[in-house]
């Protein structure tokens, strides 16, 4: 005679935050679809030129993904290679000339599906996903290069001496960076070696009491580009406010340092956009 099992069930709450830095538009996107939830960090093209009545390259690759993903219609990797693809697609329709690297339109992307008692996950770019246990630990599920590190520590060793802007100071040295997409670190920008650098995963939900997917407008800033991400102080703002006091905190630093020279970064405030998945199960017997 079989004996009953145990078979944990999940309900989830999400929290999102989708919030304009100092840019001209939002380039981050938020997307939510039934069990499917994901964040999009665009990059315009350093040509500048916009399109669709002023939409820059950036926006256009983090909604173009997003909607493809948003219609939670296929595997999680299917949905990458889809969204990839209508990326090129657009900028092809747009005039855009996909030979050189400097012209492309690109985004990050942290895209989860909660199946069953399973999370389901793929990621691009430098957009985390970020496990936090019931015992308040923490665990990176998926995290991309640090592709500015070493635009951000020539910025630190010299800002101090410029006068202008890390964007406009640092041309040349972001053009070097951006000419590796998907040579030296992976973003979806339409080229077919795009998907090389997906990262992609599942994990049992058991023990998780919430997952974070975020882009890293919500990083906490940090004086030195080598000492690496500040995700425990990111865990504790979120435990003891939600989204809202990690963006708070965030912004508030930021203010500090207008110039972006403590604290070296590209903008005055960034883009953000954040999803939090926070868990609750309920145990119920079943046949074993």
């Amino acid at each position: 005679m079989q004996r009953p099992g145990k078979c944990t069930t999940h309900t989830v709450e999400a929290e999102t935050i989708h919030d304009q830095g100092t840019g001209a538009m939002n380039e981050d996107a938020v997307r939510v679809n039934g069990t499917l939830f994901g964040v999009f960090d665009g990059a315009t093209s350093l040509n500048g030129k916009t399109f669709d009545s002023g939409a820059t390259g950036g926006y256009l690759a983090a909604t173009t993904a997003g909607d493809i993903f948003s219609r939670n219609d296929g595997p999680l990797m299917d949905l990458a290679h889809r969204a990839n693809a209508a990326i090129r697609r657009r900028m092809l329709e747009n005039g855009v000339d996909v030979t050189c690297k400097e012209n492309l339109w690109s985004t990050s992307a942290a895209v989860g599906r909660i199946e069953g008692d399973r999370f389901h996950w793929v990621q691009s770019g430098d957009s985390p996903i970020l496990a936090i246990y019931e015992d308040g630990s923490c665990d990176l599920l998926a995290t991309g290069d640090d592709h500015d590190l070493e635009t951000l520590k020539l910025w630190k060793e010299t800002a101090a001496s410029r006068t202008g802007s890390i964007l406009d100071e640092l041309k040349d040295q972001i053009r070097k960076v951006r000419s590796g997409m998907n040579i030296t670190y992976g973003v979806m920008n339409g080229e077919a070696q795009a998907m090389d650098f997906l990262n992609h995963g599942s994990v049992s939900l058991e023990g998780i009491k919430h997952i974070l997917l975020f882009t890293d407008g919500l990083f906490i800033p940090r004086e030195d580009p080598e000492a690496g991400m500040d995700f425990k102080t990111l865990v504790s703002l979120f435990l003891a406010g939600g989204l809202q006091a990690v963006k708070h905190h965030v912004r508030s630093v930021e203010h500090t340092d207008l110039g972006c020279r403590r604290y070296p970064r590209f903008k005055t405030h960034d883009d953000m956009a954040a999803i939090a998945l926070s868990f609750s199960s309920t145990g119920r017997r079943a046949a074993a």
